[in-house]
């Protein structure tokens, strides 16, 4: 039986460390790449069933301008200290910039939030965000939250896009146990 030292005598320890390696770190970063891409080529990030293209992300910037600047920031930048709350108890308006926490929430709870306020998600919850069911449809919903993903830098997308995948695993998992449930 061959050893790793003489599996392949011609190449050096070192240099067949450094070739497998990479050799195991192409996968990933296909694997990467894929899953970052939106499904139909355009350039923006999209949603589950529905990518978004440059036209969608800056009709998006327009409605987020029109609903959401004169508390979360033109630049996206939130309120005044954003991390205190207010003599009413509630948070201010957090970023919805890298610095803020909007990228660790999955698309799903960021929609679910927008559409119909904080408390959807969080019951009990105090926020001065009203739900914008009534103002916004569910395509502008996801312009807006598009034009702010948008607005990322790489390692929040990246992070905010593995939530997602763990969100619609769970989702699965959840409809798969539901639907046992039901089984005679």
């Amino acid at each position: 039986m061959l050893s790793a030292r003489t599996a392949c005598p011609c190449i050096p320890m070192n240099r067949r460390i450094l070739v497998f390696g990479f050799a195991a770190l192409l996968p990933v970063l296909a694997i990467t790449a894929l899953a970052e891409a939106p499904a139909d080529g355009s350039s923006g990030p999209g949603f589950p069933g529905m990518a978004m293209t440059k036209d969608d992300i800056a009709h998006g910037q327009k409605l987020y301008t029109r609903n959401c600047a004169s508390c979360h920031g033109a630049k996206l930048e939130g309120q005044p200290n954003w991390k205190r709350r207010l003599p009413s108890g509630r948070m201010p308006a957090p970023p919805h910039d890298e610095t803020g926490h909007t990228w660790h929430h999955s698309d799903r709870e960021l929609f679910t939030m927008t559409k119909l306020g904080v408390e959807a998600i969080q019951p009990g919850y105090q926020s001065d965000m009203p739900g914008f069911a009534e103002l916004l449809t569910d395509t502008e919903i996801r312009k807006i939250l598009a034009f702010i993903k948008s607005t990322w830098p790489e390692r929040q997308r990246a992070a905010q896009a593995r939530l997602n995948e763990s969100d619609k695993s769970r989702a699965t998992r959840d409809r798969t146990l539901s639907t046992r449930r039901r089984e005679p």
